[in-house]
């Protein structure tokens, strides 16, 4: 007979998920044993294991747990028809703010993905590559001699992502700048670099 869920499973798996994230950022995923993880969620090794069969398991659905609310956050936001600098402003932003209580996942996924097979890592970094897409659309309409054909497109798209991504590493939210002030000065550095690019 089939084992029944139980009624907070969700909130127990989420749980799991968040603590592991932690775990995972500031120990390292290789570093990082199961029965560590069971003893700091307060819960059993078989309890664990009822929820995740392995730590790879564990990994992929905290990057892709991530990586969906980032790609919904951006799809969301963007408004191809919106001038080219508040479009790309809305997209900053909008990343920003899903970072703000995800820094354990946004290390994760920077740190660990490379970790999973690479079946688990084609899932992930095709998520990727949804969110590489629209903002190199919103930084194509920029600046239109930009185009898919010109070698600069890419590069310049992953310059605002590393902008972006490596935030966590010195923002504070009690520091001088807020995350919104940030997203006005990221987005005006990068698009008045861009709009002279040729």
């Amino acid at each position: 007979m089939a084992r029944t869920q139980a009624l907070d499973y969700g909130e127990k798996r989420n749980a799991i998920l968040q603590r592991s994230a932690e775990l995972f950022a500031e120990g390292g995923f290789e570093r990082t044993s199961m029965a560590s993880v069971a003893a700091q969620c307060g819960v059993s090794k078989p309890l664990l294991y009822h929820y995740y069969t392995n730590k790879e398991e564990l990994l992929f659905d905290i990057i892709n747990g991530h990586l969906e609310e980032l790609c919904e956050a951006i799809a969301e936001a963007d408004d191809p028809s919106a001038e080219p600098q508040v479009r790309l402003r809305a997209l900053v932003g909008a990343l920003l703010d899903c970072y703000r209580d995800a820094n354990a996942q946004h290390k994760v996924q920077i740190n660990a993905l490379s970790a999973l097979p690479t079946d688990k890592q084609d899932l992930l970094k095709a998520q990727e590559r949804k969110l590489v897409a629209i903002f190199a659309a919103a930084v194509r309409a920029i600046n239109p001699a930009i185009d898919e054909k010109n070698s600069i497109l890419k590069p310049a798209t992953m310059s605002l992502f590393g902008m972006l991504n490596w935030h966590y590493m010195w923002f504070r939210p009690e520091g001088s700048i807020s995350r919104e002030d940030y997203a006005d000065l990221a987005t005006e550095l990068f698009v008045n670099g861009l709009r002279g690019l040729r």
